[in-house]
């Protein structure tokens, strides 16, 4: 496996390195462990799709785009009034 230089900020570096030897691990190690837990949008996309399907058939329910926009902007509402005490 080829290595890839990433440039940063220097206190980014310094944190993530501190968190890696926390872990008792390498800043690279633990950067490629990281990398592999992480989803990528269209895999976010894909798993949020089969989930919604799986919901339809067992429950029928299905929001429209509309609904989902309303009930996504109710949760950050409640989010912020929560956060913000």
């Amino acid at each position: 496996m080829s290595d890839a230089n990433v440039r940063i900020p220097e206190e980014a570096k310094e944190r993530l390195a501190a968190i890696a030897a926390a872990e008792g691990l390498s800043l690279r190690a633990y950067l490629a462990r990281l990398a592999q837990t992480l989803l990528t949008p269209a895999e976010r996309a894909e798993r949020a799709e089969k989930a919604s399907a799986a919901l339809r058939e067992w429950n029928g329910y299905a929001p429209t785009h509309s609904e989902q926009d309303d009930l996504d902007g109710e949760l950050d509402r409640r989010l912020a009034q929560v956060t913000a005490r």
